[in-house]
């Protein structure tokens, strides 16, 4: 039975990814220090024999008895409500979590694919973006450190494949939803659905215009499973090119719960990128991959969960553990 690490577990795309390979057959260790996690989203493999969770922060040393085949580094806060109020150990996880994960795959012989994002493209000057794009990015603008902490990333991930000779891979993962994401996160699907429960307005930051392109989780985890296994070891976009504008994205979401806020606006954010929509080529090539649920199904799904949630998470306004980790 094949072993694989999985860093931050606990949270919306690492949950989904131990479940998938629990599916799969595989050992799974999962790592988190509940920065960002949630501990709920792995209470039904606590019992499962193929599972064993370790509580720890990958920035300082990780180690890990007996032989791993994989690693999946996702330990990362990955919104802006989260990187903007820990930016100092979103960098360190980007930088000095990296390292040490890179290090142990080098040390155990283990296959590490680093979660990127599509935000080392910045606010893009190319649409849509594909690997190939260099970015455009405000090094010293407040979502820097998270930008700049995943190109960085990159950059060690792929010494360490040229100097060592490491198996890497790199995924660059576009705006994903699905059951699991934090309702309190700040991101624009949450935080629309969230009102809409609230029986708030939406709020929107610019005049609207702007675009996403969004992605259901159970085509994310599919394409990152794949290029883990695939020979690839550049970077990879994994997302939905289905785009639409933001004000296009608030009438679907009052739709679909069947309310009558009004949509109001507020001042876009510094570097808030205007157009974002995935050039996925390069996915269907070498992974014979591309997504299958489309939007109006997906949120269908997702608003059903947030729905479910109890009451008390639709007030919720911060995570519990920001506190403990704003010094670092």
């Amino acid at each position: 039975m094949k072993r694989v690490l999985i860093t931050g577990a606990a949270g919306f795309l690492g949950s989904h990814l131990c479940d998938r390979f629990i599916h799969e057959g595989y050992e799974v260790i999962g790592m988190d220090n509940y920065i960002t996690g949630d501990k709920r989203n792995l209470e039904h493999l606590e019992q499962h024999p193929h599972f064993e969770f370790i509580e720890h922060d990958v920035t300082k040393f990780v180690a890990i008895d007996g032989p791993l085949d994989y690693i999946l580094h996702f330990a990362s806060p990955a919104s802006p409500i989260d990187y903007l109020k820990i930016p100092i150990q979103t960098l360190k996880v980007g930088s000095l979590g990296t390292h040490n994960l890179l290090g142990l795959a080098k040390a155990k012989k283990a296959r590490i694919l680093i979660a990127s994002t599509s935000e080392v493209y910045g606010d893009p000057l190319v649409h849509p973006q594909s690997e190939d794009y260099y970015g455009n990015v405000n090094t010293i603008g407040p979502r820097g450190v998270y930008d700049e902490a995943k190109r960085f990333q990159e950059s060690l991930t792929m010494a360490y494949h040229r100097f060592h000779g490491l198996e890497t891979r790199i995924v660059r993962i576009f705006n994903t939803y699905g059951p699991r994401m934090r309702l309190n996160d700040g991101r624009v699907i949450p935080a629309f659905m969230g009102q809409a429960l609230r029986g708030e307005d939406l709020t929107v930051f610019g005049d609207g215009s702007q675009t996403r392109s969004f992605c259901y989780v159970d085509d994310q985890i599919e394409g990152i499973y794949r290029l883990l296994l695939s020979d690839y070891v550049y970077p990879v976009n994994i997302g939905n090119p289905d785009e639409i504008t933001i004000n296009a994205f608030a009438e679907e979401i009052v739709k679909l719960a069947g309310t009558k806020q009004k949509i109001i606006y507020k001042d876009l954010p510094q570097n808030d990128p205007l157009q974002r929509q995935p050039d996925i080529t390069l996915a269907k090539k070498i992974l014979d991959w591309e997504p299958k649920v489309d939007r109006h199904e997906g949120m269908k799904r997702t608003y059903a969960y947030f729905k479910g949630l109890p009451k008390e998470e639709l007030y919720k306004i911060e995570h519990k553990n920001f506190k403990d980790h704003i010094k670092q």
